[in-house]
C-alpha cells in the first residue's frame, strides 16, 4: 500500500496550479503589461495563501504539542499513583508478615 503524504499532495497541486496558470497566460488574449500585472497578482495571492495555510499548520501543531504535554501530565500522575499503591499494599503485606 502506498503512503497518503498530504505534504506531496500539496507539492503536486501546487505544481499543477503553476502549470496550469502558465498555460493559461500563455494562450490569453491579453497585453503583455496585463499579463504582467496578472502574474503579479497571482504570484501575490499564491504567497498569500501559503502564509495563511503554515500559520494555520504552525497553530494546529502548537494545539497538538499542548494536548500531548496535558495528556503526558495525567499518565505521570496516574502512574505514580499506582506505584505508591503498590508500595504501599508492599508495605502493608510485609508489615503482616
Amino acid at each position: 500500500m502506498s503512503e497518503n503524504n498530504g505534504a506531496g499532495n500539496l507539492g503536486f497541486f501546487l505544481a499543477g496550479l503553476g502549470i496550469g496558470a502558465a498555460l493559461a497566460l500563455l494562450f490569453a488574449p491579453q497585453s503583455g503589461r496585463e499579463t504582467r500585472d496578472l502574474i503579479a497578482q497571482k504570484a501575490n495571492e499564491g504567497k498569500d495563501y501559503v502564509t495563511n495555510r503554515s500559520r494555520e499548520l504552525r497553530e494546529q501543531a502548537d494545539e497538538l504539542v499542548e494536548k500531548g504535554k496535558d495528556r503526558l501530565a495525567k499518565e505521570k500522575e496516574r502512574v505514580s499513583a499506582a506505584y505508591e499503591a503498590g508500595r504501599q499494599a508492599y508495605r502493608e503485606e510485609k508489615s503482616k508478615a
